[in-house]
């Protein structure tokens, strides 16, 4: 089976930091730090749970640093050339190191990376790490090459701006930092002993800087902390660029030798920083080598100009970033500066290599959704995740804290208060100082559970729905201009077909409740072969049906929510399944039964018990019988009662999603199903408290169900049988 790539980016220095002084520059010291270590089994199946199949840890390979680690005989950096205290994570001082921070034990910094590769297969997802192949920190020294290689710049002529033997280029005089210098505050020692690190810091000859300098002075603007690798591009020569590949220049060979190193190492693939800024003769070289060893690695390229996107698929990408097309589209749709409808056109843009085109709503680079600088509420952003997710068979990345709203307001140090998360500093955003541990909902709103929720519904979607998951794609806009039913400033609709299930997927940009009509074309009937017939369809946010009667240009009626997304299924067969997967054969009660979903797993973690078989769930009163290792006590009960109240009022959202067989979460049992239940399965999940598959109708939440009130429990001492008596107020 096909697997969508859905990527989880997390910078573990800022993952897992229980440390919540926030000091704005604050030391390691001071503000705590992330660790590999964070990421335990538990922690990485919750994860992988949310819907993700890859992990992305941004920052792992050692990196510049204020920090001294001089006693594990890590050379130290001079101040002036690390950004923050911290340092940036693509400022890289030895390509084949760990960086010292992220480790319990910094000398077993590499054993823990290992581990955490070997723990994340174990959760089912891939590793994806950094590669960055255009510049390295003014102070690069490698500690931890392999016997035999020879260090970046080792055997450079510095005398020589330019030569296919340098790895670095030299610009004339000494480096000169003055007007760096003179943008920053003035740097106090933290000891005597630091002292010297905060003399001037000089560089004869200068290299060049990372971000195409080639002079002798870098400003503030540009990246000064770096220099710029040599693929045998000569930048300045006298009759304009020209390039030196025969012999292969020295960096290539170096530089694929660090990628296979890594690859050695078990990780499933690299996300290359700033990819366009290396010639693409270089990647078709490397990529041609690294998937001849390693042929299930994918390399994802950071590229920025449009005209170049089909030159490096060609030169061995998988994926490429799609940020100035549909990252910015998305962008102005969300902000209500561009209309829904340019959608059609970003996607038209590059729809023969649509599927290597990586969206993305938030990375590293990026303010985040919720900031003031982006819209302030990262609700809004929900129609254009699930866009981003559903319209092709492209990969989508979601960058850690996005899922819970991360606002990115923090004034955290060299970063500044920006709408960004830091890359430079030591901090630990509230957002992810709990995120997928154990009662993580215990610390985070309602608002923020809610949305949790709402990308895991979109996240897990993405990969049980074969229509989704594999599906061709027909894009509606067209024949939907603006009416009383539908305006394509706020709305955009499409259908996704694969085999006989059929999806139509409808998003509304907008902050208010629409009443729309959705023109389905005659083209549409005929490019998917689907008949005009009655059907049934099930909308896989709230789980209920209706018969639509499908007409080639006639209109699909549909209810939208303020910010909503709406996905209606169909077998284009018209076999209308019924999902039996309980015993439920009347009509329940939503708030007791909601409830009776809640006490099995209450009582699953209080008594380590089985849930219940044997549960008459009524308006008036309910009884649920389990099976456990001993009578209760009255204290027992009590704490029944007022555990299942506080459970209430946390209002924890009820979801719902579909699943096929091959879906079916680790921690779901199924063996209680009939025998003629469905392949196709519906789960029920009320926050990240409990989960099983049900047909049941519920609340939407569960302050939604009134009070629980215990009335009692009759204890069978031969069978160990408990039943418990209650009933709901409202």
């Amino acid at each position: 089976m096909k697997e969508k790539i859905v990527i989880y980016q997390v910078l573990p220095r800022l993952f897992g930091n229980k440390n919540t002084t926030r000091k704005e520059n604050g030391t390691i010291e001071e503000n705590g730090c992330g660790k590999l270590n964070n990421f335990t089994d538990d922690v990485l199946a919750r994860i992988h749970d949310m819907g993700f199949t890859h992990i992305w840890f941004t920052g792992v390979i050692r990196h510049a640093t204020q920090t001294n680690y001089s006693s594990y005989g890590i050379p130290t950096q001079h101040a002036e050339v690390v950004k923050g205290k911290a340092g940036s994570p693509y400022a890289i001082t030895d390509y084949y190191d760990i960086d010292p921070d992220l480790a319990e034990n910094v000398s077993l910094r590499m054993t823990e990376w290992e581990r955490l590769i070997d723990r994340t297969h174990k959760a089912g997802m891939k590793v994806i790490m950094d590669f960055v192949p255009n510049h390295v920190a003014r102070e690069y020294h490698s500690i931890c090459k392999p016997a035999g290689v020879r260090d970046l710049g080792e055997d450079d002529d510095t005398n020589m701006h330019f030569s296919t033997k340098n790895n670095f280029y030299y610009a004339w005089g000494d480096l000169d930092l003055n007007e760096v210098r003179h943008s920053k505050p003035a740097m106090v020692p933290f000891s005597e002993k630091d002292s010297k690190i905060f003399e001037p810091y000089t560089e004869s000859p200068a290299k060049a800087t990372g971000n195409d300098r080639f002079d002798n002075r870098p400003g503030c603007n540009d990246w000064y902390e770096t220099v710029k690798l040599n693929y045998g591009v000569d930048y300045c020569d006298a009759g304009g660029r020209s390039y030196h590949y025969e012999p292969v220049p020295s960096t290539w060979g170096k530089m694929t030798d660090i990628l296979l190193y890594w690859a050695s190492k078990g990780i499933d693939g690299f996300r290359c920083d700033m990819a366009e800024m290396v010639p693409t003769a270089f990647w078709s070289y490397a990529t041609q080598i690294l998937k001849a060893r390693y042929p299930h690695i994918i390399v994802i390229g950071e590229v920025y100009d449009p005209s170049q996107y089909r030159n490096y698929v060609k030169s061995g990408f998988d994926y490429l970033y799609d940020k100035v097309g549909m990252y910015d589209c998305l962008r102005g749709v969300i902000r209500g500066e561009r209309p829904a409808a340019s959608i059609t056109h970003e996607w038209q843009e590059v729809d023969d290599i649509r599927e290597h085109m990586l969206y993305f709503l938030e990375n590293h680079d990026e303010q985040r959704i919720a900031s003031d600088f982006f819209c302030g509420n990262a609700m809004k952003a929900i129609p254009a995740a699930a866009m981003s997710l559903f319209f092709q068979k492209n990969p989508f990345m979601l960058y850690s804290g996005q899922e819970f709203g991360e606002k990115g307001m923090d004034k955290e140090g060299f970063s500044g208060r920006d709408g960004r998360t830091t890359i430079f500093d030591y901090w630990s955003p509230e957002t992810l100082t709990h995120a997928y541990q154990e009662n993580a909902e215990d610390v985070y709103t309602q608002e923020q559970k809610y949305l949790a929720a709402t990308y895991r519904q979109l996240l897990r979607l993405a990969n049980e729905e074969k229509a989704i998951r594999e599906g061709e794609t027909f894009d509606l806009m067209y024949v939907n201009p603006w009416s009383e039913g539908f305006d394509p400033r706020t709305n955009f609709a499409f259908l996704r077909k694969k085999d006989d299930e059929v999806m139509l997927i409808v998003l509304n940009f907008s902050q208010e409740t629409r009443q729309l009509q959705v023109c389905i074309p005659g083209h549409a009937f005929d490019f998917f072969q689907i008949k005009e017939e009655e059907v049934l369809v099930t909308e896989l946010f709230s789980g209920g049906k209706k018969k639509v009667e499908l007409k080639k240009d006639g209109v699909f009626p549909i209810s939208m929510d303020a910010n909503g997304v709406r996905i209606y299924k169909f077998n284009v067969k018209m076999e209308e399944i019924d999902f039996v997967l309980n015993e439920h054969h009347k009509e329940e009660f939503p708030p007791a039964h909601t409830a009776e979903h809640l006490l099995n797993q209450l009582m699953v973690r209080m008594f380590g018990c089985e849930r219940s078989r044997n549960a008459h769930i009524e308006r008036k009163k309910s009884k649920m019988t389990f099976v456990v290792d001993h009578k209760p006590t009255r204290q027992e009960e009590k704490a029944i009662e007022a555990e299942m109240n506080r459970l209430i009022e946390e209002d924890m959202p009820v979801t719902y999603e579909f699943v096929d067989r091959d879906h079916i979460p680790a921690n779901v049992k199924i063996d209680r199903l009939p025998d003629d239940a469905s392949e196709t399965l519906r789960l029920v999940r009320i926050g990240d408290y409990d989960v099983c598959p049900c047909i049941g109708k519920h609340v939407r939440s569960t302050a939604q169900i009134g009070k629980f009130v215990l009335l009692g429990t009759n204890w069978d001492e031969h069978a160990h049988s408990l039943r418990i008596r209650f009933k709901i107020v409202q």
